[in-house]
């Protein structure tokens, strides 16, 4: 489609190619930073999200592989053309295969060595970095594709965590100098040639890459509302569009305008796509009545998790099946209260029916999936999803989820958690019945048992203590 587009604003052959693969990327950095921030990473949509962005990552690099190899292969070479191209294959597979033995032999036990001494595991991670990308500009692959791989091999060690959040200082301040860069490129006197097309892509960015997305996880059979969250992950280009713009124009292939031109709608698609994505729940609601067309009826992809069992009333659903949340489940589950299980991580889902309980995959703020649940004979509803105040989004999920469960015909009593008074405060205002402090319960059990005023009770609880946790 990005093709077409160029062709039709009149753009030559190789650079509406260029351009169109360029559209075809999205930003794993910025993607994964607003769902994280959102708490999202876990949900249907972002695993999806982060599925195709890996995907996506991988085609860029063999793009840019190849890209390299075009340009050893070029005429200024002598005629050694073809020799030369397989040449830059041989040497990108060459690469692989040594990030390969790397991550299956050396990695895990150089870096528990390293890791004894911090500072020289953030040493080995520059230097190895620096190695792949001179090697990698040494056989023509591009210091790019090199970087990237020194990332593939350190990702895949236990201490990445360790090593990503020591590198993360300079990576913050080069990051600056790369978007000085991106501006460097954007050349404001031809921006009257560059609008309308920077325009017209940028809508198509925008608007028909999470139409295409959307479209296509309705044909394989996903729900319309996590079509619609997954494919506002696709509503921007990738840094690594630019770069491969970038290496079109330093072949030879195409012009500076074309980098403006892309760059142009990198700016904008990524600016906007930002409020996209942090405001995606209220876009949803929006534009719902719109997006039954797709969606399949019966939606097979999704019933496989969520309907997978069938759910009679219980007398209390949990939101939120993390480590608080399971806890509370097995112990009212010993006592031989039926409990049900909702969350939107299907791992954590998979968790709770392998201990026993019941549990559906769904999402607190869906309207759909809440009308659908089992309120007939339901006391109580708690919420354990935890509320953080760094989050990006300020629509909070425990007050979205009560008025939900209210107009579906819940009568029982809510409950919530919490931890801080502030918030403490806001639930209660909320019409929350009983509100739940577990920082500030465990306190006051410790303090019960280690002054003797109460009699220690505890069952203990083998598949927690499993996983790691107290019981």
């Amino acid at each position: 489609f990005g093709y077409l587009i160029g062709l039709a604003l009149g753009l030559g052959q190789i650079t509406s190619l260029y351009v169109a693969v360029a559209l075809t990327f999205s930003s794993t950095i910025i993607i994964v930073k607003l769902l994280s921030d959102k708490r999202e990473i876990d949900a249907l949509h972002g695993q999806i999200a982060l599925g195709f962005l890996i995907v996506q990552d991988l085609v860029v690099v063999l793009a840019m592989i190849v890209l390299s190899a075009i340009g050893i292969g070029a005429p200024d070479h002598g005629g050694q053309a073809g020799g030369s191209v397989l040449t830059v294959l041989a040497s990108g597979l060459a690469l692989v295969g040594a990030v390969v033995l790397f991550v299956r032999y050396a990695a895990n036990p150089l870096t528990e060595r390293l890791a004894r001494a911090p500072e020289l595991l953030v040493i080995f991670a520059m230097a190895l970095a620096a190695m792949f990308a001179a090697v990698g500009d040494l056989v023509g692959l591009g210091k790019e594709v090199g970087g990237l791989m020194a990332g593939v091999a350190l990702a895949s060690t236990p201490y990445r965590e360790t090593i990503a959040a020591r590198l993360a200082p300079l990576r913050d301040f080069l990051l600056l100098f790369f978007f000085i860069a991106l501006g460097a490129t954007l050349d404001l006197s031809l921006l009257g040639a560059n609008l309308t097309g920077a325009v017209v892509f940028s809508l198509f960015v925008l608007i028909g890459n999470p139409l295409i997305v959307l479209a296509i996880m309705g044909a394989m059979g996903y729900r319309k509302r996590t079509g619609f969250l997954a494919g506002l992950t696709v509503a921007q280009i990738s840094e690594f569009s630019l770069i491969f713009v970038a290496m079109g124009v330093s072949l030879g292939h195409v012009g500076e305008d074309a980098l403006g031109l892309v760059t142009m709608v990198g700016l904008v698609t990524i600016a906007a796509s930002t409020y996209m994505i942090t405001y995606s729940h209220q876009l949803y609601a929006l534009f719902e009545p719109l997006l039954g067309v797709f969606e399949r009826k019966g939606t097979p992809r999704e019933p496989s998790e969520a309907a997978a069992h069938e759910v009679g009333n219980c007398r209390i659903i949990i939101f939120g099946l993390g480590r608080f949340g399971t806890a509370i489940g097995l112990r009212l589950k010993r006592r031989g209260i039926r409990v049900l299980g909702v969350d939107f991580n299907p791992q954590a889902v998979r968790r709770w029916r392998d201990l026993g309980l019941e549990a559906e995959f769904g999402d607190a703020g869906d309207p759909e999936f809440i009308a659908e649940l089992p309120f007939r004979g339901a006391e109580w509803m708690l919420s354990t999803v935890p509320i953080h105040p760094t989050s990006l989004s300020h629509e909070d999920t425990r007050k979205t989820l009560i008025q939900l469960a209210r107009s579906a015909g819940f009568s029982g009593r809510m409950a919530a958690a919490s931890h801080s008074s502030g918030d403490t405060e806001a639930l209660l205002g909320a019409g929350v019945d009983l509100v739940l402090e577990p920082f500030q319960d465990a306190a006051d059990r410790a303090v019960e048992l280690l002054s003797g005023s109460a009699v220690e009770d505890r069952t203990d609880f083998p598949e927690i203590a499993a996983e790691g946790r107290a019981p």
